[in-house]
């Protein structure tokens, strides 16, 4: 296959053997190609000090520490970094933004999804796939709905979270066993459950 004059430099870091692999076999198909792989955050920076790149596909999960560690290597030696994870937690697509990643994508998209990305980063663009993008709204539907709760709801709620059952949160605030229950009730009206069981969950989850 002769060389294509467009084909980006890419470094890749990921811990997975098989994804390296893989990737490289699909990269390939664009006339893309992996310059240099890293399996962990020392490795990588290793490599960033001695070669220049397009850009970096980066896991989050590396074999010494996080993938976010290295985005503000990423950004300061202008390689556009794209997050490349299973990943979809909102605090980490967040905090990915926030130290200087252009793009985020999931594991889980097609193929065509991560060769937009690509494109869209290299060209100095933010890009959200779907899954993602998907993510952010009900992580930001999830907040709106949890500032409509009144300041006693938001009490019951985050002890909730703590593990409390109904008779202790009671026996904290005051209140009678019944009263609680009727906030439960009404808060999971608000976040749309179908009962009391369903808002312990969702609250224990929301105080993770």
């Amino acid at each position: 296959m002769a060389d294509n004059p467009s084909a980006l430099n890419i470094i890749l870091i990921d811990d997975h053997p098989a994804i390296r692999k893989g990737l490289g076999i699909l990269l390939g198909t664009r006339q893309h190609r992996i310059s240099a792989e890293a399996n962990s955050i020392a490795e990588a920076r290793k490599i960033l000090d001695q070669q220049n790149f397009d850009i970096a596909l980066l896991d989050l999960s590396l074999q010494d520490g996080s993938g976010l560690d290295l985005l503000p290597d990423l950004e300061r030696l202008h390689i556009a970094a794209l997050v490349y994870s299973m990943h979809e937690e909102s605090v980490l697509i967040d905090r990915a933004f926030r130290r200087g990643a252009l793009g985020y994508v999931s594991k889980q998209e097609d193929a065509d999804i991560l060769f937009e990305a690509i494109d869209t980063v290299t060209a100095g663009k933010k890009y959200f796939s779907p899954c993602v993008a998907q993510c952010l709204e009900q992580n930001e539907k999830e907040e709106r709905l949890e500032e409509s709760l009144s300041d006693r709801e938001r009490q019951i709620f985050s002890l909730m979270g703590q593990g409390f059952g109904n008779t202790e949160i009671a026996d904290k605030l005051g209140l009678s066993r019944r009263t609680v229950e009727t906030y439960c009730n009404r808060m999971a009206r608000k976040f749309d459950l179908k009962g009391r069981k369903e808002l312990r969950k969702y609250a224990i989850s929301a105080a993770q």
